[in-house]
């Protein structure tokens, strides 16, 4: 197993914020499912604790791989991936889920890149604009989203990962964009991560089992620093809800997912934690939090 070591925690925003004064998070993704396997876990353990949770996601996961072909063709995989992610967000208990309407950029260097409509030939002030609209109308103390790297390079994730910042940056300055409502400053800007630690720790499971763990090898010197991992949630008590969340993204489930290699309490047990680095605001060197409410 990995283990992460952190030193004590130096806070810098809020006081007392408590269950009673409504605390709010916004997730920001790219496509139906990154919610899930990413911070299901942490999204379903705000939601338990009275936390007001709003997804957003950009695309309809238009171009990804579809696992049956029983299940969609490439004309409706749009279609049954926004069923896929309603669903999964019900069993997370997310309450909004609101669907920006890009299309799915597709992976980096493909033909789907030059798409029309595809998220990363969108106008990046449009899409802060209407980020900047959503962040002040739900008013959220924490905002998630995928790390500069996009986790994998997706061109898709580091776009909305350079859209959020930008976001959560202005979204308090009365003088950009006006006229998308009152202004309003996150607390928190966290970015969800898959430290090289995590990726290690999953490569070692797959070879225990005499799979190949080599796709996950090949990822770890480019994955996230665990050094600059500044909250490690625990989310067993929600692990449940993440799993029925991740199952319900089925176009999705093929024999490359790590949920048909790895039997099912192992794969529960690795998936009961979940990592972020802090973006905004800048964290000490020590920060460690168990809760991205921790401190508020």
């Amino acid at each position: 197993a990995v283990w992460y070591t952190f030193g004590v925690c130096n806070l810098r925003r809020g006081e007392g914020l408590s269950h009673e004064s409504g605390r709010r998070l916004i997730a920001i993704y790219a496509h139906p499912d990154d919610e899930s396997f990413l911070s299901g876990g942490t999204l379903a353990k705000a939601s338990s604790e009275g936390v007001e949770v709003t997804l957003v996601c950009a695309t309809r996961g238009e171009v990804g791989e579809i696992a049956d072909p029983t299940l969609a063709t490439p004309e409706t995989l749009a279609q049954v991936r926004e069923g896929e992610l309603r669903e999964a967000a019900r069993a997370l208990g997310i309450g909004r889920v609101e669907l920006l309407d890009y299309r799915d950029s597709g992976m980096a260097g493909t033909p789907d890149n030059d798409h029309p409509d595809a998220l990363v030939k969108a106008s990046p002030d449009e899409v802060v604009a209407r980020l900047v609209g959503i962040i002040r109308e739900t008013r959220p103390h924490i905002v998630m989203t995928f790390d500069p790297g996009g986790g994998y390079g997706h061109p898709d994730h580091m776009a909305m990962s350079r859209h959020t910042l930008a976001a959560c940056r202005i979204s308090g300055d009365a003088q950009r964009y006006p006229e998308m409502g009152e202004p309003w400053s996150p607390d928190r800007l966290f970015y969800t991560v898959f430290p090289r630690g995590r990726l290690a720790e999953l490569s070692e499971i797959l070879r225990s089992l005499g799979e190949d763990g080599s796709r996950y090898d090949r990822r770890i010197e480019q994955a996230w620093p665990d050094s600059d991992v500044h909250a490690l949630v625990d989310v067993s008590g929600t692990v449940e809800a993440k799993w029925n969340a991740v199952k319900c993204h089925r176009t999705q489930q093929g024999t490359f997912s790590m949920m048909s290699r790895i039997p099912v309490e192992r794969a529960k047990a690795f998936m009961s934690r979940e990592c972020f680095a802090m973006a905004m605001p800048e964290p000490s060197p020590d920060t460690s939090l168990t809760d991205l409410f921790q401190g508020l």
